[in-house]
């Protein structure tokens, strides 16, 4: 019985088929011709309905291009030009711009691009068809691993081996949990709004992030006069604006945009979801690698947490590329443990500064808004410190296919 339950064997099996496990599937498949590849999610893949969309780093985008999805993406993306953060607290009409800043590769080249989920699902799965092996849809139920491969048992009874499994099965890894890797969480006591509007006043390309006394309002540009909304705020906020009305909502929108779009429109559902910092305290066990939210998960107000995961997919693709060319044992601890090593400045840096930011500025307090507003003024008129924000924003380092060389 258990023999016809038997799937593979495989060489890496990725679980998760989110952006993240699919783009490193289609990297290795890529860069690493001929090797067994298994994908395996909960649901089937298919391309969502809904209309939201998230923000692409240039160093993503590189990454994007180096595996030749990109220009399946790029017809559908929005460029973000510029970014301008202001700091209000309850009441206040002006927003003044405190920081405002532009591309970080070279002068007219664009921040960000702001990618309709519809289109990056779509040219990934298209990438990924014929050259991966997908799974249909199951549950993890066990794990365990041998000397030489990894097995995962789910919960319908198929077992599949595999010399190396990847958890890119989000915050709440079952993988991670299997494995015995514990966790640091912090709960913000916040939710995120996500959802798109429709607005009278042209976005020219800007991206605006607000902090309110209840967390980060940011709205991101889209194609026409629409962009994308996350909006953080306390939990009992949150669940008071989600009882309003569309219009009502929308009007409690354009007051925290300080109008600086004009009248705006809900065009989709509303979704809320609780914000929290999660960090596993090892991205690697033996035969098992950590990327994405089921390595981290972090504060989404500077709209990077995507573009992190996808981070680690350009390291994890340049190890387990270089270890097969030195003949080395991949899904060997020793292998695994130069990802994490790479890996983890970057993630502590980012959860550091989404977490100090969300501490600073989700208050009301004005002596306290008077500093840090002063120090976000400074940050603007020393070009040396805003560019290399900008830069590590970007995410153009670290990895060669971060810069779009093949690793």
């Amino acid at each position: 019985m258990a023999e016809n339950n038997a799937v593979g064997p495989f060489d890496v099996l990725i679980v998760g088929g989110g952006p993240v496990g699919m783009t490193l599937a289609i990297a290795l498949a890529k860069f690493l011709p001929g090797i067994k590849l298994g994908l395996l999610d909960r649901r089937a893949l298919t391309v969502p309905k809904d209309l939201r969309a998230s923000a692409i780093s240039a160093g993503v985008r590189h990454l994007f291009e180096a595996i030749d999805v990109w220009p399946g993406m790029a017809k559908e993306a929005n460029p973000v030009a510029r970014m301008q953060i202001t700091d209000s607290g309850t009441g206040d009409i002006a927003r003044p711009v405190l920081l405002d800043f532009g591309g970080p590769e070279a002068p007219g080249q664009p921040i960000a691009h702001m990618v309709p989920n519809t289109a990056s699902a779509a040219a990934l799965i298209a990438a990924a068809k014929d050259r991966i092996e997908i799974l249909d849809p199951g549950t993890v139920a066990q794990f365990s691993t041998g000397p030489a491969e990894a097995q995962v048992v789910l919960e319908d009874g198929r077992q599949i081996a595999a010399r190396l499994v990847i958890a890119a099965d989000g915050g709440q890894s079952t993988l991670r949990g299997l494995a015995g890797i514990r966790t640091f969480t912090r709960d913000y006591r916040q939710a995120g709004l996500v959802t798109t509007i429709r607005h009278f006043q042209p976005h020219n390309d800007i991206a605006y992030e607000h902090f309110l006394p209840g967390g980060p309002f940011a709205s991101l540009p889209l194609r026409g006069n629409y962009s994308s909304l996350v909006w953080a705020e306390r939990a009992d906020t949150a669940k008071a604006l989600l009882a309003m009305s569309s219009e009502g909502l929308a009007g409690r929108i354009e007051a925290a945009m300080g109008s600086v779009l004009g009248a705006v429109e809900i065009v989709e559902t509303v979704q809320s979801f609780p914000l929290r910092l999660v960090l596993a305290h090892k991205f690697v066990a033996p035969r098992l690698a950590l990327v994405g939210d089921a390595a981290h998960v972090i504060h989404p107000l500077a709209g990077q947490g995507l573009n992190l995961g996808l981070r680690d997919v350009a390291v994890l693709a340049e190890v387990l590329v270089e270890a097969v060319r030195l003949g080395e044992d991949f899904g060997g601890l020793g292998v695994l443990e130069r990802y994490e090593t790479r890996r983890r400045g970057d993630t502590a840096l980012m959860a550091l500064a989404t977490d100090g930011l969300n501490r600073l500025f989700s208050n009301d307090l004005r002596p306290l808004r008077a500093m840090r507003d002063l120090g976000l003024s400074v940050v603007d008129r020393l070009d040396p410190l805003k560019q290399a924000f900008v830069t590590h924003s970007a995410g153009t380092t670290g990895a060669k296919l971060l810069k779009g060389l093949a690793p």
